[in-house]
């Protein structure tokens, strides 16, 4: 009876532990090894304490299965039991790593290296590796002795012994000895080579930074000279044959593994260029060619093997050009676009795992710090450490970086390492994934000190930490700007004003005076609105850096903040609402006609949020019309009803310009439009839609000015162009025709004159003078253009189409759609003009000829002199009135028997036409692509400039918001010229083939 009894404790005492299998646990401590130890408190103790006590028994048992014989395995239990600094080592390593233990139980004599507990064992450094790496004699014994040096480090690691600042040193002091002890064998194995040349090791990366993972490539690049006498080719040609031999003893498999690859991947060309080079060849490729990471790359770099005299020559030689890698234009976009696309290479089923890469991980730490590094190190030596925590203590001490922020940083990069570090430590091998499994979870939970629930708080605490490392990563560098003009707290320093004009250079600010100008007006003073205005612009000045032109979006926030900053809902509106600082930042810098908008009206912020007020969607045509004769009715006379429609036409154009340029640029919230389609329809929909609700309130503030609740005659306005086919741009006019139907009773000349007065005065009111955008009416597609009578009746409309019309009224015609008035009317004209746009026998030859003809004409005789052909939007090849006049000649030909090309819009037609076999699938695309980018190019010009173009605007700035627009980021405008005339041309050669050769 007492066996189950005990049996019960045992199981019940393990479980209490933290064994997961009792049971095999149980078994174990039963067995032969472990029977004379089994019931000592101490080593049941010991084993709880570890980060997996399964895994630490196991690994106990075949530890002790592998001594020599029964001498050696009393040994060490009497030491075991004895010795509680080696309890602790030894457990604590069985049971955070496979690895080890498998090192162990292959190696059963390598315990020992745990037995010594002298102060020297505590923080080895080069020397004391090198010794234990003294006897290894081959690539396997050098394994061997490293594995065994490893081992103390794990175990001083996972006891608690050295913190993870002071074990990835030690990490990379071990790589030190050991790039050392593989060049002595390379040496060794090739002595005529080594006496041809001096060959120096630097290190990069981690090991350079003497920050090294338990698993990670080493780093290096080689610089050679020859020794005195020699020839220099010959000696790169030996240099390089001790460094392959170097790499390869670090590398290869063998039976006992490999140790790390040996990558040196970060010399000048990369795999491309020479394995080593003389000193003197690579300041030449640093002073011509290399690129901004190489520099950001070299901040670690760091002398640890062969010649160290050579090595000291070759860092003291890059150091100046380090620290000059600031002043290079486009710094630290380069820098910022290089961690961006890390992020976007990582596969998406591992970015909520990445704990290197990812949002929130290691990588930003880094980043942050380097680029704070480089652009203040130029001129504060203190700054210049290849080590992350040390560059970012010298940060905070120098008031680069917040100290309250430093703090937290450090705190959530020694996590995350730690997190790094147990994970690689289980199976040594290279992952910066955080484990699925539950055991594996637990074993990492356990391993970092949380033993309520393991893998519940790891999640918790991996989130937080990450959590604080994204908020910080922006704030790091942009924070102390605004200390530099705001009042701090004691014992806090703050950026010198050089430094604060450092730093707004480094992001692009192209008059860091202003700058600075501004950032103390919204951030000075101890007001609610000052405190919270220091919250926001540490973000919003990343946000505004990332774009075309930083300096008038800051200029621009300081414009609305001054206008609306007594507002209560304005900064609640920032501060709460996620999307709109965001929104708002992408606004306000992405040109002028978005932000020209807004300030005309700056409660339009509103729009930008995510509560009830706001919303970027934009509203449809019933919608807006509905609210602007509700308007229209609340106003006394026509002049303030127009006024009222036109507050909101601007207020709708602000909404669609933002839903536009969000979409364009992207947010956090919101990625990228990848349909850049979608994006032309939405915009030419909107502003369509805009336009006739603003016509209708207009339309409605006259009639009820001039004659009451009626007028004398029937009255119809008719989109044409690109309003008639929902394509209007931001800076498009109104394309109509005016039609009218005198009432019963009423006499035509009356009625006549009624209609014209209607038009006269639609057209004073919606150009008068004001806060508001002018809406520009165009009325020259009328029969007999400009010299016919701006209004007809339909019956006058019916005899001159019947008479008088040309083949180019006719397609003018295929545009046209009711708009705003009497619908009635409106149906009827469009039932009148059908037969002309859609001819029953489709068209003749001799029409289409005379299109063709026309439209070679306007080709020669339109485009604007000095322009380049290939770049104008609307005339040049490839353009929009190359697709559009295509579309529109198939529309003439076979929409009288295919309803499915009965439509205004081009996108429409070009599908209609595609589905009907009219035009093959590859050159619907093509046409579709070139109308669209087109489109788009027209739009961002408007956007950019604030006034109407058909060509790439000239001025560099302006050009490079163009392309931020079209996706394009810094430095790729040439990429955008060149991808537009790709598309044009190829768009341009279904044009000939389709227009002028069918």
């Amino acid at each position: 009876m007492m066996a189950p009894g005990r049996r019960s404790s045992t199981f019940t005492r393990l479980l209490r532990h933290g064994f997961t299998d009792p049971s095999a646990a149980e078994r174990l401590l039963d067995g032969p090894e472990l029977s004379p130890v089994r019931d000592d408190p101490f080593l049941l103790e010991a084993l709880g304490g570890t980060a997996d006590p399964d895994l630490a028994l196991h690994g106990l048992v075949r530890l002790l299965e592998a001594q020599p014989g029964q001498t050696a395995r009393q040994e060490l239990l009497d030491t075991l039991i004895a010795a509680k600094p080696l309890r602790d080592r030894l457990l604590g390593v069985l049971g955070a790593s496979a690895a080890l233990a498998d090192h162990l139980a292959r190696h059963p004599r390598d315990w020992e290296a745990l037995v010594t507990y002298e102060p020297r064992d505590l923080h080895p450094g080069v020397e004391e590796f090198v010794r234990g790496l003294a006897e290894a004699t081959d690539p396997v014994s050098l394994r061997v002795a490293y594995r065994r040096c490893l081992l103390s480090i794990a175990a001083r690691d996972v006891c608690g012994t050295t913190d993870v600042a002071q074990t990835a040193a030690e990490l990379a002091d071990l790589a030190t000895a050991t790039l050392r002890a593989a060049l002595r064998l390379a040496e060794a194995a090739a002595p005529e080579d080594a006496a041809l040349c001096r060959l120096a090791v630097i290190a990069m990366g981690k090991c350079g930074g003497h920050e090294l993972n338990y698993v990670s490539d080493v780093d290096v690049i080689f610089v050679g000279e020859a020794a005195e006498g020699a020839d220099e080719g010959k000696a790169l040609r030996s240099a390089t044959r001790l460094a392959s031999h170097l790499m390869r003893i670090c590398s290869e498999t063998t039976v006992e593994g490999s140790i790390w690859p040996v990558d040196a991947n970060l010399r000048p060309e990369g795999r491309n260029g020479p394995l080593v080079r003389t000193l003197s060849s690579h300041l030449a490729y640093y002073q011509r060619w290399a690129k901004t990471w190489e520099f950001q790359a070299l901040l670690k770099a760091r002398p640890v093997a062969g010649d160290l005299a050579l090595g000291a020559e070759y860092v003291a030689a890059v150091d100046p050009l380090v620290w000059q890698a600031a002043e290079r234009e486009n710094f630290v976009v380069d820098v910022q676009r290089m961690r961006r696309r890390v992020v976007e290479n990582i596969p998406v089923a591992e970015v909520e795992r990445e704990l290197k890469l990812g949002p929130g991980g290691l990588r930003d730490v880094e980043f942050a710090v380097q680029l704070l590094q480089l652009v203040h190190g130029r001129a504060d030596a203190s700054l210049r450490s290849g080590t992350t925590l040390d560059a970012l203590q010298a940060l905070a001490a120098g008031g680069y970086v917040g100290r309250a922020d430093a703090e937290q940083l450090d705190v959530a990069y020694r996590f995350l390492r730690s997190m790094e570090h147990r994970i690689q430590l289980y199976r040594l091998r290279r992952t910066h994934l955080v484990p699925e499994a539950d055991a594996d979870l637990r074993r990492l939970g356990r391993s970092l000190g949380l033993r309520t629930d393991p893998v519940a708080e790891l999640g918790q605490e991996w989130k937080r930490h990450a959590a604080v490392v994204r908020r910080l990563h922006e704030k790091l560098f942009y924070r102390p700007l605004l200390d530099a003009v705001a009042q701090l707290a004691p014992g806090e320093t703050r950026l010198s004003p050089k430094a604060a004009r450092e730093r707004l250079v480094a992001l692009g600010y192209a008059d860091p005076a202003s700058a600075l100008r501004h950032l103390e007006a919204l951030a000075s003073g101890v007001s609610r609105k000052a405190a919270i205005q220091r919250t926001l612009l540490p973000v919003l000045l990343g946000w505004f850096a990332d774009s075309a032109d930083p300096d008038a979006g800051l200029l621009n926030f300081r414009k609305v903040s001054d206008a609306l900053g007594k507002t209560p809902w304005y900064l609640r509106l920032l501060r709460d609402e996620g999307a709109a600082a965001e929104n708002l930042a992408r606004v306000l810098s992405a040109g002028r006609l978005a932000p020209d908008l807004l300030m005309r009206a700056p409660e339009a912020v509103a729009l930008l949020g995510d509560g009830d007020a706001g919303g970027l969607e934009p509203r449809g045509r019933a919608h807006l019309e509905q609210e602007t004769l509700a308007a229209v009715r609340r106003a006394d006379g026509a002049e303030q009803a127009v006024t009222a429609a036109r507050g909101v036409r601007r207020r709708e154009l602000f909404r669609t310009c933002a839903a536009d340029i969000v979409a364009s640029y992207g947010t956090e919230a919101q990625p990228i439009e990848a349909d850049q389609g979608a994006l032309v329809d939405l915009v030419g929909g909107a502003v369509s839609d805009i336009t006739a609700a603003t016509l209708a309130g207009t339309l409605r503030a006259v009639v009820r000015d001039g004659w009451g609740d009626s007028l004398p005659t029937r009255f119809a306005v008719i989109g044409m162009g690109r309003f008639g086919g929902h394509e209007l741009g931001y800076g498009s006019d109104a394309d109509v025709l005016f039609v009218h139907e005198p009432r019963d009773g009423v006499d035509e000349r009356e009625a006549g004159q009624a209609a014209n007065k209607v038009v006269s005065e639609m057209r004073r009111l919606l150009q008068i003078p004001s806060a508001d955008p002018p809406l520009l009416i165009d009325a020259d597609l009328r029969p007999e253009g400009k010299s016919g009578p701006l209004v007809r009746t339909l019956k006058s409309y019916e005899a001159y189409y019947r008479r008088w019309s040309l083949g180019w009224e006719s397609q003018a015609l295929l545009r046209a759609e009711v708009v705003a008035g009497d619908e009635g009317l409106g149906r009827r004209f469009i039932e009148l003009i059908d037969p002309l746009r859609y001819p029953a026998g489709g068209l003749t030859e001799d029409a289409a000829r005379e299109i063709r003809r026309l439209k070679a004409r306007m080709e020669s005789e339109r485009l604007p002199r000095g322009t380049d052909p290939k770049l104008h939007t609307k005339l040049g090849p490839g353009g929009l009135s190359d697709v559009e006049w295509t579309v529109q000649l198939v529309q003439m030909r076979h929409a009288a028997t295919r309803p499915g090309l009965r439509t205004t819009r081009t996108r429409e037609a070009l599908a209609a036409a595609r589905e009907a076999g009219l035009i093959g699938d590859e050159d619907a695309a093509t046409l579709d692509e070139a109308w669209v980018l087109a489109t788009r190019v027209r739009n961002a010009v408007m956007l950019v400039r604030g006034r109407a173009g058909d060509t790439f605007p000239s001025d560099p700035r302006e050009l490079v918001a163009v392309g931020r627009y079209l996706g394009y980021g810094p430095g790729r405008v040439g990429d955008m010229l060149d991808d537009y005339r790709r598309t044009a041309r190829r768009a341009r050669a279904v044009v000939d083939e389709l227009f002028y050769g069918g």
